[in-house]
């Protein structure tokens, strides 16, 4: 799914040392919200998900192919500005971006911890 279909604004995206770190904000209009939950609509964890996929094949070339562990520990509210962060925790053979890789993923809003956990990735 490209970032239009989901309707989120990417903010910034870029690779720092053996991170990746992608800024986005889902907006209100999201087509999720309304019944997530009504009248006090959160961000999904599947749309949070997504944003791991496209900061995946942003920066490696690879597809989210596994979903090893997630876990969400504050919500996410329409039109707040959070941040994701990818780096490696295990890759198979080299560190090369078309091999196949565990990917540990942080959301932050500012400073809070949003939700964590890992990933595989391959091309």
């Amino acid at each position: 799914m490209s970032t239009d279909v989901i309707k989120a604004d990417v903010i910034k995206t870029g690779a720092i040392n053996d991170a990746f770190e992608h800024d986005f904000c889902i907006g209100a209009d999201h087509p999720s919200l309304p019944g997530h939950f009504p009248g006090h609509p959160l961000v999904p964890g599947v749309i949070l998900l997504e944003q791991v996929a496209i900061a995946l094949r942003a920066w490696r070339g690879q597809h989210l192919i596994r979903v090893l562990e997630a876990k969400f520990m504050a919500p996410l509210l329409p039109a707040e500005q959070a941040l994701v962060r990818l780096t490696v925790v295990a890759a198979n053979g080299a560190t090369e971006k078309a091999s196949a890789a565990r990917i540990r993923f942080e959301f932050f809003r500012d400073d809070t911890l949003l939700a964590r956990g890992t990933v595989e990735g391959a091309a």
